[in-house]
């Protein structure tokens, strides 16, 4: 039997509350009502619980205090899946939204996955609002539509959900805790491709209270607006859930990296991230194509050893057989939404890889090894070239002490900690930056590898040093591998990581 869920989100609705539910109540329809209250500071929850103790199907959420209206959706959506409804109803106490306007945006979700109540398919559809509240909603309606390519009205609450229909890890991908939850979450589900009907509404003003949307708030959202867009052209892979990945929980991560690839929504964050994103798409992936093309054949089994986000790797499944390794859950989770077609995604450490001898045909990492020691590299470069079957190839990116990309990164980090005085840093320490072309081809040979190529020039902008080896023929004396690991039950990674020392990348 179907079951519906209507969620209202209160905070300071002691006017409202009782006469919502009460009208909700004369519908004489087969729902249930979730309150999801605040902390009040006019009693808004006591007036609830007593409410509750009268009608069986009025229930209560009380919250510590006002958390964010995103977050107080996002957990009423949590509550519906997790108490098995097929349909929820989403609104405001205030009665800008209307009870009597429910069946009708039922029924207008029977044939799809969300409906929403539209405030710009009629005339007249907010009568009482004044001047600035009317511009500021047509300026949202505005920007979501040229900047999302989202026609809906995308920034209001009256929406029904078909759960059944709509997949339950979508709603994973927002981010936003505040007002900008409406738009990034129906931007996710209408990039799900979820079939999307919109209902025309009337929105009245407020009989009792004030606005919460204040001329901040909805500044906030307008620059969180802009980060979506920016996602969406050079991160699109972040909109879509990533696929299970099995973590080996006795793994560590001495260095971290959880913490760098946590993504972040402060103003420094998405301005490095928007950089970085143009950066890797526009030089790096051209860079990394140029080179796995001269350096192996078409379906080449290759590992990634420290894949990051692989925002570069997106064009190169559909050519070679990909395996990604990293030691941080977070990379390994943005990896595999950015890479749904990637052979396999591993939560490993480079010092000790779970496969095999001779398993790859060839060896690739980018922005890695400048992380490490001289003998932590060593370390690793046999550990690489043991996975190598013989005759491979390892191709690094190795930053060089003068590369373009070094020389920014110092001069964002001057700006940031000198000047701003942020005490941020961008990236892990660089410990081992390539020298000369004789440094490289040392470390190769020092791992057991033939020196094969070194490049550093202009044609790649000075990004990084492209070295390239052959694994050698003679053996090199190395520590007892060739081993797997016993497994270990597979754990879903999930976004939330470690300390967030570092700015995401």
């Amino acid at each position: 039997m179907s079951k519906t869920l209507v969620f209202i989100p209160t905070y300071n609705e002691r006017e409202n509350a009782e006469r919502m539910f009460l009208a909700i109540n004369d519908l004489a329809l087969d729902l249930d009502v979730l309150f999801m209250d605040d902390n009040s500071p006019d009693g808004t929850g006591r007036i609830l619980e007593d409410l509750a103790r009268k009608h069986e199907r009025l229930s209560v959420i009380h919250r510590t205090g006002k958390l964010g209206v995103g977050t107080a959706h996002m957990e009423g959506i949590r509550y519906a899946y997790g108490h098995d409804y097929d349909t929820l109803v989403t609104m405001d106490c205030d009665f800008t939204h209307l009870p009597e306007d429910i069946p009708t945006l039922i029924n207008a979700a029977r044939d799809f996955d969300v409906a929403v109540g539209s405030r710009f398919k009629a005339k007249g559809s907010l009568p009482g609002w004044n001047l600035v509240r009317r511009c500021l909603t047509w300026l949202g309606h505005a920007l979501t539509t040229n900047f999302l390519n989202m026609p809906y009205d995308a920034t209001g609450a009256f929406r029904v959900y078909r759960l059944r229909r709509v997949r339950r890890e979508l709603f994973d991908l927002v981010t936003s805790g505040s007002y900008a939850f409406f738009f990034e979450s129906l931007f996710i589900l209408a990039n799900a491709e979820c079939r999307i009907n919109e209902v025309a509404i009337v929105l009245p003003a407020r009989t009792y209270g004030h606005s919460k949307m204040s001329l901040v708030e909805a500044a906030r959202s307008a620059r969180f607006l802009v980060t979506l867009w920016a996602e969406r052209k050079f991160n699109a892979g972040r909109f879509r859930p990533a696929k299970p990945v099995a973590l080996d929980p006795a793994l560590g991560d001495p260095q971290d990296w959880d913490s760098y690839w946590r993504r972040k929504q402060d103003i420094s964050g998405f301005t490095y991230e928007f950089i970085a994103g143009v950066y890797r798409r526009t030089f790096i992936k051209r860079n990394l194509e140029s080179a796995l093309r001269r350096e192996f054949r078409p379906g080449a089994s290759l590992l990634h050893a420290g894949c990051g986000s692989g925002q570069v790797d997106q064009d190169l499944h559909h050519r070679y057989s990909i395996t990604a390794v990293d030691v941080s859950p977070q990379a390994l989770y943005l990896y595999s939404q950015s890479n749904p077609d990637a052979h396999c995604i591993q939560h490993a450490s480079i010092f000790h890889l779970p496969y095999d001898n001779d398993s790859f045909d060839g060896v690739y990492n980018l922005g890695v090894v400048e992380h490490f020691t001289s003998d932590e590299i060593n370390e690793i470069l046999r550990e690489l070239r043991r996975v190598l079957k013989p005759g491979g190839k390892i191709v690094i990116f190795w930053p060089h002490r003068r590369a373009s990309s070094v020389m920014v990164l110092k001069v964002a980090h001057f700006v940031l900690n000198k000047i701003l005085k942020k005490d941020k840093s961008l990236h892990p320490p660089e410990i081992t930056l390539v020298r000369s072309k004789q440094h490289a081809r040392g470390a190769l040979t020092r791992a057991g590898f033939d020196p094969a190529r070194y490049s550093f020039t202009a044609r790649d902008l000075f990004i990084q040093a492209v070295v390239v080896g052959t694994r050698a023929q003679a053996p090199v004396l190395n520590r007892d591998h060739g081993r797997r690991p016993p497994s270990v039950k597979p754990i879903v990674v999930t976004r939330r990581a470690a300390k967030p020392d570092y700015v995401s990348a």
